[in-house]
């Protein structure tokens, strides 16, 4: 069995999944090869929370330009997870 730690990476921080917060909705980077059930787990394990539901996408690489330098962004897969009622991750 993995350790969370080798499952999600890093919280996701824009405008709106901070916006989504108020519906019990958290965004994470995972690893490319977790399952929803993993993810599951490993969120309930590192949070203590309850879950109610887990949504998966993988992100494509967009051309990106610095300068006259130019090049690609990395690929991620990003989780969408839904808490229940009464559940809470302080970040």
């Amino acid at each position: 069995m993995k350790h969370y730690s080798d499952i999600i990476y890093s919280p996701v921080i824009t405008e709106k999944s901070m916006a989504l917060r108020s519906e019990n909705v958290y965004i994470f980077k995972v690893a490319k090869s977790a399952t929803k059930e993993e993810i599951k787990k490993a969120v309930e394990d590192a949070f203590k929370v309850s879950v109610k539901s887990v949504n998966t996408l993988n992100t494509k690489a967009k051309r990106r330009r610095v300068g006259r330098y130019s090049g690609m962004t990395k690929t991620y897969k990003k989780a969408i997870v839904t808490l229940k009622d009464g559940s809470q991750i302080d970040l």
